[in-house]
């Protein structure tokens, strides 16, 4: 499951160019480190914040999974997939665009605060606050975080994720427009669909069909009075 993680990043990444793209282009503007290292450390800091979320869904995702219900839950969250994908366009203005998102322009007011100060430590925090920015690619990643039902895995989830993102940001950040608004529509177009190619991966992992790492049957072992379910060859 891991490798759709880094597929999806990279996908998104593409997408994403209309929020995070400024942003970038506004880091290689302040940035006159040798060696893309300042470059380099932003994003490590956007990754870093993701890789923390991964890890808190996946302590979530982990609690439920001790209630007995793993196999429902990967189900549930491969459908919400499936669904924010189907409505792409409309859950990307309900996650940006919602109150609850307020503070969205004094995040990005910080971002500004931090990037004029320059030095490596400027770039790593405002790594740190990107991350936080509101992004339906995100949640869709999380999503998936919570259905691995692990802390590690949902934390290694949202690293590969962040690493995903990388390559597409650096380019704009080294070549300012080199991708064209063509290719970037292209691969806008094509996001929805491997959203949803997740989506159906996490519904029939949670089926149980006996599917090496794909679709793990679980296990019951009776311990006396006790039954203990586990899943076998995650």
């Amino acid at each position: 499951m891991i490798w759709t993680a880094f597929l999806l990043g990279f996908l998104g990444s593409f997408h994403c160019l209309g929020m995070c793209g400024p942003i970038a282009l506004a880091v290689s503007a302040k940035d006159s480190s040798p060696f893309l290292k300042n470059k380099i450390i932003y994003n490590l800091g956007r990754t870093l914040t993701y890789t923390f979320l991964g890890a808190l869904i996946g302590v979530i995702g982990f609690s439920l999974a001790l209630a007995g219900i793993q196999q429902w839950i990967s189900i549930l969250m491969g459908a919400v997939i499936l669904l924010m994908a189907f409505f792409y366009k409309r859950s990307e203005r309900l996650i940006t665009q919602s109150g609850f998102f307020g503070g969205v322009n004094q995040l990005k007011s910080k971002l500004g605060k931090y990037l004029k100060r320059g030095g490596s430590t400027a770039f790593f925090t405002s790594g740190l606050l990107n991350g936080l920015l509101p992004c339906g690619m995100v949640y869709i990643a999380l999503i998936a975080s919570l259905a691995l039902q692990s802390p590690i895995e949902g934390a290694m989830y949202m690293f590969s994720f962040g690493i995903g993102t990388i390559p597409m940001l650096m380019v704009i950040m080294l070549s300012g427009k080199l991708i064209s608004l063509q290719w970037r529509t292209r691969f806008t177009k094509a996001l929805p669909y491997f959203a949803m190619f997740i989506g159906i991966l996490f519904i029939i992992r949670g089926l149980g069909l006996g599917f090496h790492y794909i679709s793990p049957k679980l296990q019951v072992f009776d311990y006396g009075a006790e039954q203990v379910e586990i899943t076998m060859c995650r």
